[in-house]
């Protein structure tokens, strides 16, 4: 556990190195600084892969039944967002936002959780049903922070364009056309794959005959962020909103994402402890 938390340690430096270097070409144009920012990025992803290996190895299969394993999985599948979008023109706004949101949480989970808390307990006849609903359920939670950025992105520019307040900085974005398409295709791929972890999550819970966590707060929450997303869907499809409309839909559905994972502690479906 020594050499986790200091290859963690390590890493959580690396990507603060990483943020600033971003930030400092977005403030003024420095390739220099965004060649570093990218190789500290690629290292981090490195030792967090390592980390993941180890853990591996602890836990002797896939680690991701704790808070702790799937907030990681999360930060390390921004980082590989972040690389996979380096080079593509117009990308260093978005990356310093993604990696706001990456070294958060993972500063916050080294910081608030160990790989030791809340380990599962139970649930072990549904044992690969819950597998492929947190993977999903952590590729869709990827997919729609993307999407929040690319919404913010849009919001940001709309309201520096509409008011006439633009610099070389402002200039660097993508177009409103490009954000609001970008913003589409994150949701359209991070909306199926919610509905596709929590209908596998239903089938887990029905196997287990715990048919009462259907009441379950959280529950209701998550279907209200989906069906956040799923009119933001229709809403676009219809094209009978603007792309601010269309951007803070996608900004109110992260939200309710971000509250339905807040209620872990207090959900009984997800006490991360299978009780």
């Amino acid at each position: 556990m020594q050499l986790l938390n200091g290859i963690y340690d390590t890493a959580i430096l690396l990507y603060a190195l990483s943020l600033l270097f971003y930030f400092s070409d977005c403030l003024k144009r420095n390739p220099g600084g965004k060649r570093l920012g990218s190789g500290l990025l690629v290292a981090v992803g490195l030792l967090q892969a390592v980390g993941l290996a180890i853990r591996f190895s602890q836990e002797g299969g896939l680690p991701i039944f704790t808070p702790y394993d799937f907030l990681f999985w999360f930060s390390f599948s921004i980082v590989l967002t972040s690389l996979a979008i380096a080079f593509t023109r117009g990308a260093e706004f978005t990356i310093l936002l993604l990696s706001v949101a990456g070294f958060s949480v993972f500063l916050l989970n080294r910081v608030w959780l160990t790989a030791k808390d809340h380990t599962l307990q139970s649930w072990g006849a549904v044992h690969g049903w819950l597998v492929t609903h947190i993977i999903l359920a952590n590729l869709s939670f990827a997919a729609l922070t993307l999407g929040t950025v690319f919404a913010i992105m849009y919001l940001f520019l709309h309201t520096r364009l509409k008011n006439k307040r633009w610099n070389d900085r402002i200039r660097r974005l993508p177009s409103l056309e490009v954000l609001d398409k970008y913003t589409y295709y994150s949701v359209l791929t991070g909306a199926p794959l919610l509905l596709v972890s929590l209908v596998v999550a239903g089938i887990s819970i029905v196997a287990e005959g715990r048919l009462l966590l259907f009441q379950d707060l959280k529950v209701l929450t998550t279907l209200i962020g989906l069906g956040i997303y799923i009119i933001y869907l229709i809403l676009k499809w219809s094209g009978r909103r603007s792309g601010a409309d269309m951007a803070r839909w996608a900004v109110v559905g992260y939200g309710f994402i971000i509250l339905n994972f807040l209620l872990n502690s207090w959900s009984k479906f997800h006490g991360w402890s299978g009780e």
